[in-house]
């Protein structure tokens, strides 16, 4: 069972960054594709970023797009997400997923069968 532990998070003013960490036990790292997604509190889960098995290929959702960057670390068994200008409205849980590399559907949290516990970004006005 792959297990995986997201850090980064924080407490930040709008306009900081942050860089979110995920690290995944267990074998087979690189032959999964990786995605973030996260939850504001009375909203549901949105897709926020993804990369294909290979690398190669990154997607990011509308509201992120020029600001976030999803990427993988496969020696370290690590996904990123790299945050810039935060804003008030991107403060949520973020969690990462972990999803077959034949999962076309990367926008989909239905698509991705390991999930990670959380981490809280805050962003003040």
């Amino acid at each position: 069972q792959m297990r995986l532990v997201e850090s980064g998070g924080g407490l930040v003013q709008a306009g900081a960054s942050l860089r979110l960490s995920c690290v995944a036990s267990g074998q087979f790292f690189r032959a999964y594709a990786w995605g973030w997604f996260r939850q504001a509190p009375g909203k549901e889960r949105e897709f926020v970023a993804a990369v294909s098995w290979t690398g190669r290929d990154t997607y990011e959702a509308d509201s992120v797009k020029g600001r976030f960057t999803i990427s993988r670390e496969d020696s370290k068994n690590t996904v990123y997400l790299q945050m810039e200008s935060l804003k008030p409205e991107d403060t949520a849980v973020y969690y990462c997923a972990a999803r077959g590399r034949y999962e076309s559907e990367y926008y989909l949290a239905t698509s991705y069968n390991h999930w990670g516990q959380g981490t809280q970004v805050t962003v003040s006005s």
